[in-house]
């Protein structure tokens, strides 16, 4: 059998885990300004919230998403994790605007400094999520949000790359090139321990939305599932490819998957990184208007959970006062 010639085009969504869900709502739409797209469940676990949030046209590849679990305790840092969430704005202006927003509004942060040749904004979310704003100098498209408390000039653009951070390279270096085709390109040092080695891979013909950053570090416990973490990066598969060919050549390489998965916005395939850290292939659609205009006062369901619409809204403690 022949590996079939795949080809991943940039991100397509980053899920952290908030244990209050309702300030991570707060942070995302009035201090990031990001559009509030949908209000649905785990699919997993219904009694959860997930909620997306992104750019004015909800395009893919500018989704933060946010899984609801109460009361969970604050994520250990460390190795075998995703370890960094990367935002695009565009401009030295707006860099500078969001330090003075942040500051203006108490978020703490580093101020502006550079990274990997590109000026950086780093900080974290009220859960513990560390983010960052990447300039990536208004390459591509941007789709405003109209109704963000952020001037359009100076809206999150999108997701910019993700790091993840493992003990030894090697067996993540094979898994990215060999099973998702990404490219090694270079190599920079990690800023606050030089000792340690960042690798940048490119998804597709790279770019800041299009990047895969490896910390290789064998100082670190590993980390401890939880609040303020990461629980998967998603990369975008095109629709000229077949998901079934991308299962098909995971499980030929022998990476364990979890097969197609609906989502009912999108298709997806799970598959874990010989270090652990879980990634998600997802297609471009059918899109947040599956069930007709986006509004995120309402529950989207998929529709093997909305028979059980009644049952699954009442359990869920309200966002909006």
């Amino acid at each position: 059998m022949t590996v079939a010639p795949l080809q991943l085009r940039s991100m397509h969504h980053v899920s952290a885990v908030s244990a209050h869900i309702k300030r991570s709502r707060d942070f995302y739409t009035r201090v990031l300004g990001m559009r509030p797209i949908i209000t649905t469940v785990n699919q997993d676990d219904p009694r959860m919230y997930h909620l997306f949030f992104g750019d004015g046209a909800a395009t893919p590849g500018s989704d933060m998403t946010v899984f609801d679990i109460p009361n969970a305790v604050r994520e250990l840092r460390g190795n075998n994790s995703i370890a960094l969430t990367a935002f695009r704005v565009s401009g030295a202006n707006t860099l500078a605007y969001w330090v003075d927003r942040l500051n203006a509004l108490g978020v703490p942060n580093l101020g502006s400094s550079e990274r990997d040749g590109r000026p950086v904004l780093d900080f974290d979310d009220f859960e513990g999520t560390q983010l960052s704003l990447i300039d990536d100098g208004g390459v591509g498209a941007a789709f405003p949000w109209a109704a963000s408390p952020v001037p359009a000039e100076h809206q999150i653009r999108g997701l910019g790359y993700s790091t993840i951070v493992v003990p030894d390279r090697e067996p993540t270096h094979q898994f990215l090139t060999l099973a998702l085709g990404l490219t090694h390109d270079h190599i920079y040092a990690l800023a606050e321990a030089p000792e340690f080695s960042v690798h940048v891979y490119h998804i597709g013909e790279g770019g800041p939305n299009a990047e895969v950053h490896v910390i290789v570090r064998d100082d670190l416990p590993r980390a401890r599932y939880g609040a303020g973490g990461v629980h998967h990066i998603a990369l975008l598969v095109p629709d000229n490819q077949s998901m079934g060919d991308w299962v098909a050549k995971l499980t030929l390489l022998g990476f364990h998957n979890s097969g197609i998965v609906d989502r009912h916005y999108f298709q997806s395939i799970y598959v874990r990184e010989p270090n652990h850290v879980l990634f998600e292939l997802a297609t471009f659609g059918p899109g947040f208007e599956v069930d007709g205009p986006m509004d995120e006062h309402r529950v989207s369901l998929p529709p093997f959970l909305e028979p059980r619409r009644a049952e699954i809204v009442r359990a869920l403690q309200p966002l909006h006062v």
